[in-house]
């Protein structure tokens, strides 16, 4: 479909799936929250868990097409290395630096209560930076030890979460910002039926 309507190659068009694929975690989030919806037993931390797993499966799967296009000699066994590295370092450094970061926030007394919000988000960095760094999928590790540190006890955690909820939103708004200032305009017409179609699939 993609080869017929659009003039993308099969790459190409699975590329475009994975990078819009994605499910909006923020707004599943805060919806589940935000409204009494009934749901009864694991559904909802099960669909916050989905919502929230899924970026970085799609981070390493528009990496992995990517690569595939910019190197058609790159093999299945590459992309299962990479995808596999990935995933452990991710998965390793997230259980890891979610412990640590539960145990700094308790051991450590800063004087002042407005630290404690940048504290976590130095953590939060950190985890993304040293995990990316060695080669893991730093959404991953940053997701995980959020659900490693949200399930344990610290002080403070109430203001925390309610902080860093408030950040989510307003990243969120930042990035379609973001992406709002990339649209030129005088540039629609030329992609308006492409965009309208894949908006039609998506829907």
């Amino acid at each position: 479909i993609a080869d017929t309507f659009l003039g993308f190659t099969l790459l190409e068009g699975m590329l475009l799936g994975a990078i819009v694929a994605s499910t909006d975690a923020p707004a599943v989030f805060g919806l589940l929250r935000a409204r009494s919806m009934g749901l009864k037993g694991n559904l909802k931390p099960l669909i916050e868990f989905e919502s929230g797993s899924n970026d970085p499966m799609a981070v390493l799967l528009t990496l992995g097409l990517i690569q595939l296009i910019g190197n058609p000699a790159t093999t299945g066994l590459d992309l299962a290395l990479l995808f596999t590295r990935q995933i452990v370092l991710g998965a390793v450094f997230g259980v890891a630096l979610g412990w640590l970061a539960a145990k700094l926030i308790n051991g450590l007394r800063l004087g002042y209560d407005g630290s404690y919000p940048v504290l976590t988000i130095a953590v939060v960095l950190l985890t993304y930076g040293a995990t990316a760094a060695l080669g893991g999928s730093g959404f991953l590790a940053v997701y995980i030890a959020g659900l490693v540190l949200g399930n344990q006890s610290f002080i403070h955690r109430r203001s925390l979460i309610q902080f860093h909820d408030g950040l989510a939103w307003l990243m969120q708004i930042g990035m379609f910002l973001v992406l709002g200032l990339l649209v030129f305009p005088s540039q629609l017409p030329g992609v308006a039926g492409e965009g309208l179609l894949v908006a039609v699939a998506l829907a």
